[in-house]
């Protein structure tokens, strides 16, 4: 059964879900232990991530023209001059708890997680503004409002076992990572998959593991999943995915081609299926690996 979340103000879009499926305040309710050196502090070692906009109202866009080259002179850009921490907490107030996300374990995550670490260095100025960016092979880092919305979604739990199709950057999985999951994430694009292993590794998320591969076909050898999140769409859900979901288990999903909807997917202990529509959304197509 779907429930249809349409006609309805976006601003009170995340309200209505909360009562919808029920979801609890405590969303990543237990944050991995960190140490007391912060992520740009630790030395250096040296997808496809979706495309998303919230609506026609959002900054971000699939769109790739406007994103084809990247700022000429990101020196001079006054943003990119403060410090990366300064710029995640205006991100989560501006752009994240601004706009209805309230779970404070997934806004503290928001502020931890070094956004500009998964973007290519000549984006990096415009890590936390809210917009996707570019990440090669006609990918890109969902815009950080999206990524907070569908973890928040998700209701994360420390013991959880969460698979992520659609690696990219691996920026969405260091979020989950933060909150103490273990995390599984395919992606179908060898090289994006190799890249983000390495920058997940250099920030320390040894609970994140990523391997080349079938989005499609899921992680059998690794299943069943507590959660399931998948940043780009799919015509229809897969089957394998819903099979792989855990009794009382939740997936969020951005279905649809030309018109898409963020949809969240919930599994009942006797394992009936419950679809509810969330909001209108843009993400790049979920490909496989006969396209």
């Amino acid at each position: 059964m779907i429930r249809r979340l349409s006609h309805i103000r976006l601003d009170t879009c995340w309200r209505l879900l909360l009562t919808l499926v029920g979801l609890s305040t405590g969303a990543c309710e237990n944050p991995r232990p960190r140490d007391d050196v912060s992520h740009d502090q630790r030395p250096s070692t040296g997808s496809s991530q979706a495309s998303s906009t919230e609506s026609e109202q959002s900054s971000g866009s699939e769109s790739t023209e406007e994103k084809t080259s990247p700022p000429e002179s990101p020196s001079n850009d006054t943003e990119s001059a403060r410090p990366y921490a300064q710029q995640r907490r205006t991100m989560v107030r501006e752009q994240i708890a601004g706009r209805d996300v309230s779970d404070n374990q997934v806004l503290e995550t928001m502020r931890t997680v070094p956004r500009h670490r998964f973007v290519p260095e000549e984006w990096r100025s415009m890590a936390y503004v809210d917009r996707p960016l570019p990440i090669g092979h006609d990918q890109t880092i969902s815009q950080p409002y999206i990524v907070a919305l569908m973890t928040a979604t998700l209701d994360v739990r420390e013991d959880h076992r969460i698979l992520e199709i659609g690696t990219g950057s691996g920026y969405q999985a260091a979020v989950l990572g933060e909150c103490g999951a273990e995390v599984y994430s395919i992606e179908i694009i060898c090289e994006l998959a190799e890249r983000a292993r390495k920058t997940l590794e250099q920030q320390g998320y040894d609970n994140v593991h990523v391997t080349c591969g079938d989005g499609y076909e899921g992680w059998p050898e690794q299943a069943p999943f507590d959660r399931i999140i998948v940043t780009a769409a799919p015509p229809e859900i897969p089957d394998a995915l819903v099979d792989q979901l855990a009794p009382g288990g939740r997936m969020v999903v951005p279905v649809g081609e030309r018109i898409q909807k963020l949809e969240v997917l919930e599994k009942s202990e006797a394992g009936e299926v419950e679809r509810t529509e969330l909001m209108p959304v843009r993400f790049v197509p979920m490909v496989r690996e006969d396209d």
